[in-house]
């Protein structure tokens, strides 16, 4: 990503918007904004391969409420997404903090949050070798909070795979415990 030339790109947004991009509060603007892209769109979220032998198979492993910021790829305005995550473990579990990087790794970038939900779930099933899986996500976004019909929402998309898709008490008991 070229830093300079994003800012250079601010400065002219600014002045097609009226504003004098060297009045005091926008100086450091261009740079602020090109560093924030940057910052978003090469995001390194850790080590996310870390697996466990499970200590039984079958069991519902569920992590709930892991809260992410992404960007419309229709509008570049930010939603937000409140996301839990299962799956029916096999032969590995996941390490607990590895859910919130999985989410996060794939929150960052242009997209939307169906296809967000879709990326976690696809990355999970690879890390645990499972088809059970569950991904569920709240989310609010600014492009109908703050723009067009300017109102309050919640966008709610789930990925129901294996036993939560084939067997509706699994997909219930999923949905009650995340609710």
């Amino acid at each position: 990503m070229n830093q300079k030339r994003i800012e250079q790109l601010i400065v002219s947004l600014l002045r097609e918007l009226g504003e004098n991009p060297k009045r005091d509060g926008l100086l450091e603007t261009p740079k602020r904004v090109a560093k924030y892209w940057n910052e978003f769109i090469n995001y390194e979220p850790g080590k996310i391969e870390t697996t466990f032998e499970a200590v039984k198979a079958d069991q519902m492993v569920i992590v709930k409420n892991i809260k992410v910021w992404s960007l419309c790829e229709h509008h570049l305005m930010p939603f937000n997404s409140t996301i839990s995550i299962g799956y029916i473990t096999k032969k590995k579990v996941l390490g607990l903090s590895k859910f919130a990087r999985v989410a996060h790794k794939h929150a960052h970038k242009l997209q939307l949050q169906e296809k967000l939900v879709q990326d976690i779930a696809d990355e999970l099933g690879s890390l645990v070798e499972t088809k059970d899986i569950a991904v569920y996500a709240e989310g609010q976004h600014l492009c109908m909070v703050a723009r067009g019909i300017k109102t309050d929402g919640q966008m709610i998309t789930s990925v129901m795979q294996g036993a939560f898709r084939k067997e509706p008490e699994t997909r219930a008991e999923f949905l009650s415990l995340v609710k």
